[in-house]
């Protein structure tokens, strides 16, 4: 744990939350088809990386008083993985769709961080995609890509 680094990016995402809640409000309220604009996912977005921001800052003002000596080893092969993944899940977004995508790259990234447990991992992700694809288009009215065209 290095204080400097982890007050740096405290200080620095609660900068890009707030640009994140003025750049929301320049975005249309509202979209065509659909009750929920897309301003609205920015704007929770911004707040909530705002508030965990403010959460680091406060635990490395706590931390402070304790020393650790030895530096941790990085891991950079699970953060390649979910970042190949990452790109892949944007690319593929629109024309497999959103709940086949969303449950591939859930399930790939939380392989990348704790190998084994594929039945748990399966269920998360499917239970996941499923019920925000359900909240966001049925209850809430959104839109988000669908079904693939072969399905």
């Amino acid at each position: 744990m290095d204080i400097k680094f982890d007050r740096f990016a405290a200080v620095l995402f609660l900068v890009i939350g707030i640009l994140f809640i003025i750049g929301s409000k320049n975005l249309t309220s509202s979209s065509y088809g659909s009750v929920v604009g897309p301003d609205i996912f920015p704007f929770i977005l911004g707040i909530a990386l705002a508030l965990l921001s403010i959460r680091l800052f406060i635990e490395t003002l706590r931390g402070q008083r304790y020393k650790f000596g030895k530096k941790e080893k990085l891991d950079y092969k699970p953060f390649l993985i979910i970042l190949v993944a990452t790109l892949i899940y944007v690319l593929t977004l629109e024309t497999i769709g959103y709940v086949i995508t969303t449950f591939i790259f859930l399930f790939v990234c939380f392989q990348a961080m704790e190998r084994g447990k594929i039945i748990k991992s399966l269920i998360i992700s499917a239970c996941f995609s499923g019920i925000v694809y359900f909240l966001f288009v049925e209850v809430l009215k959104g839109t988000l890509p669908g079904w693939p065209v072969w399905i």
